[in-house]
Parts: C-alpha cells; structure tokens; sequence
C-alpha cells in the first residue's frame, strides 16, 4: 500500500496527485478528500463533491500497453466490483461515466479521469480520479445535477462505510492495470465493456450534433456509432444522448 494523503477539503484531489507524480511521487500513493472545492471532470468540467462522496485520486506507473483502453478498463471493473458488493445496476456511459439506467435516462453514479504525466521516479505515470457519490445527500448538488445522480446508499440497503469503497476502488483501479498487460485480460475487459455499454442503439450527440447510433466500443476504445453512411468512429468529444438534454 502506498502512501495515503488525507484531506477534509481540498480543491482537486486530481490537480493534487498530479503535482504529486510530477515532483516523483511513489507508485500507490492516493490522495483523497472529504469535499473538493474544485473537483474536475473530463475536459476541465468541474465535479460536485459535497460530503459524503469519495473523490480519490491515484498514482501508479502508466500501463505499457493499450493506454487508451485504461479509463474503460478501470470503468468496466469498477461497475463490475460495486454491482457486485451493493448490486447497483450499473452501465458504462463513454468514455468515463458510471450510470443507474431508468426510464427518463441514465442517472450518473460515478467519473473517472485519468491524466498521463512525466514522473522522475515512474517515467510515466497515470493519475486516475474517480468521483462516487457513495452516500451524499442529493439535495447537496447543484440544483441542475439531482435529478440525473444516483447514490450508492440507494442500492446498497444499508449504511456504506466509505473507507470500503476506497479500497474496493484501489483495488479495481490496480487489477485494471495489471490486466491490460495481458492479451487475453484485456480481451475479456473489452469484452464486458462492450456488455455494460450505455445507450446501444440510441441516437448519439457528439459536440452537439447527431453522429449516428450507438453500437458498440472499438478496439482501442473508441466509440463506434452505426451511421447511414457506414460505421463512424469517436475517439474524442462530448457524448449526448438525447435524454440528456
């Protein structure tokens, strides 16, 4: 176990363990926090972290292989360890998102971020941030957030203490990165991905327009949507689907 760096608030645990990697930062260490004051998503947005969340960040060596399957991996086992231990029906919104699906759409349960960054004692390190909202109260959120969040505690019956989803994620976190450096691991990682993958078959917005429906997660894990034209491949962009709007 590394080094674990506690914090009842903090800006970004993400911006945090960053820093961390890039001044050489050992493998393992983790920064976690009570609350952020400034939590960030993918493509700088922020992420609401009022209390009762855990918003953890990682440090660890970048795989060698297959870095840009690392966000889904970690999502894929992520969502299969918490439906396991709570049953939370979970599915994998691309790129990053852990999601309840209901009737009115996806409810978001839990992010994922993972920055790539030079570290003099690691060469390369990844810094993965994950977000879930464990036990916090909805009404904490910002008032646009409530209706589409889902809380852990929803599903679990009972109380759940945070410190054992903190390490149900490390240990997710770690066995993702292991496993990609195995074929027929990394194979089967896809695999359940492409199981869990949120919105199949659904018209999909990418930076705002219609690109196609949704069908599956290519091979190094973009997403690939049917289009009358012929199958079109997203490796980048903000992913819509029309309930979200």
């Amino acid at each position: 176990m590394g080094l674990r760096e506690f914090h009842e608030a903090l800006s970004s645990t993400q911006d945090r363990a960053v820093a961390r990697a890039r001044e050489g930062a050992p493998a393992g260490t983790r920064v976690v926090a009570q609350r952020q004051t400034a939590g960030r998503g993918r493509a700088t947005r922020r992420w609401a972290s009022p209390p009762g969340g855990l918003y953890l960040s990682l440090v660890l060596p970048a795989p060698e292989d297959a870095r840009s399957l690392f966000a889904l991996a970690v999502g894929t086992t992520l969502a299969d360890r918490l439906t396991s231990r709570y049953g939370v029906p979970l599915r994998l919104k691309w790129p990053n998102d852990l999601v309840v699906p209901g009737p009115s759409g996806g409810r978001k349960l839990a992010g994922i971020l993972v920055d790539l960054v030079p570290s003099p004692s690691l060469g390369t390190a990844a810094v993965v941030g994950v977000g879930i909202n464990v036990a916090c109260e909805v009404g904490d959120l910002p008032v646009e957030l409530r209706r589409r969040a889902a809380v852990l505690r929803e599903f679990a019956g009972n109380a759940v203490p945070l410190d054992e989803v903190e390490e149900l994620t490390v240990a997710a976190i770690e066995r993702s990165r292991d496993a990609l450096g195995t074929p027929s691991a990394r194979a089967a990682l896809l695999a359940a991905g492409r199981a869990r993958l949120y919105g199949v078959g659904r018209p999909a917005l990418v930076d705002g327009r219609i690109a196609g429906r949704i069908a599956t997660i290519g091979d190094d894990g973009e997403l690939v949507l049917d289009d009358p034209a012929g199958p079109v491949a997203v490796r980048s962009g903000e992913l819509r689907l029309p309930e979200d709007l």
